[in-house]
């Protein structure tokens, strides 16, 4: 369809008999890699995970529609948004997701929103807050005579029901003070692959790694951090993995890949080979870093 309009949500759709036991992996597109400091060229955190024609957005930070529309993906395909946690940088654009999912589709197609206790009353607000402009749509459009649809599933830990071929379920993990935070993790015909979030390490997120090939992890470089005299910076390093504790977390669990993003501070596009060589002292693994819409591939073992 023309100008970002779709029919309806893939997982609402039989996939075409050419895909039909085709592609059998995961793959993740880290669509983008930045952090809470806005960067020219890196979107905030999010990261698209796909495995035969479902799509789930794991957070939705600033830009995140640009970059699914670079991934050749859009809201109205989305199976579910997952959220790891209820910092500003990783919501900061669902609301554009609900708002473009609704106005794009031409049915009623619910919006599927997975994250930790809190996640409801932060969408009744943004929902609230979008309620002038869903008011102005409703009374121009004839054909739009319904509100966004969404439906919010808070979970704590354990498998997730959304009704499709991928697996998904969810573990604690330790962000505090931001609290609950949890990693999910997903399982497609034999591959699986974890995304924690933002995290130190802990026992939770090694669980959900156990017997899974690939995680995704946001880092920051403490070791530079550490020796910056700000102390918004400092208070950073009591939360978040190094290159090095992301690593060790792969290697307990024996995992195969280990890919990184939301990089504080960001390296240059094309850069990052020292962040690569820190962690491989700790994991024989495949390291995968880099810009925006870099993508891996999972296959089962």
């Amino acid at each position: 369809f023309p100008f970002g309009f779709y029919m309806a949500p893939a997982h609402r759709r039989a996939p075409p008999f050419s895909q039909i036991g085709a592609n059998r992996m995961l793959a993740i597109t880290l669509l983008g890699t930045g952090s809470p400091m806005p960067d020219p060229t890196r979107a905030g955190p999010a990261t698209l995970i796909t495995g035969g024609t479902e799509q789930f957005l794991v957070d939705a930070g600033r830009g995140v529609l640009m970059r699914l529309g670079g991934a050749a993906s859009s809201a109205g395909q989305l199976s579910a948004v997952l959220l790891t946690h209820l910092h500003s940088d990783h919501v900061t654009d669902l609301n554009d997701v609900i708002t473009t999912r609704w106005i794009t589709t031409f049915e009623p197609s619910p919006l599927t929103i997975v994250g930790p206790i809190g996640t409801r009353t932060v969408v009744d607000h943004i929902l609230a807050s979008l309620g002038p402009d869903i008011g102005y749509r409703i009374a121009h459009h004839g054909d739009l005579d319904y509100r966004p649809p969404v439906e919010v599933i808070e979970v704590t830990e354990g498998k997730i029901d959304l009704g499709g071929q991928v697996g998904v379920s969810c573990a604690p993990t330790d962000h505090k003070p931001v609290e609950p935070s949890i990693g999910f993790r997903f399982d497609y015909d034999g591959a699986s692959v974890v995304v924690a979030g933002d995290t130190v390490p802990c026992e939770g997120l090694d669980r959900l790694c156990i017997g899974a090939q690939a995680l995704v992890h946001t880092v920051i470089r403490k070791d530079v951090i550490e020796n910056v005299p700000v102390q918004r910076l400092q208070d950073t390093l009591d939360y978040h993995s190094s290159p090095e504790e992301a690593a060790k977390t792969a290697a307990r669990a024996g995992m195969e890949t280990l890919v990184f993003t939301h990089y504080v501070p960001a390296f240059p596009s094309g850069g990052g080979e020292d962040w690569r060589n820190l962690a491989a002292a700790h994991f024989a693994g495949t390291i995968e870093l880099g810009d925006d819409l870099h993508r891996v591939e999972v296959h089962s073992s």
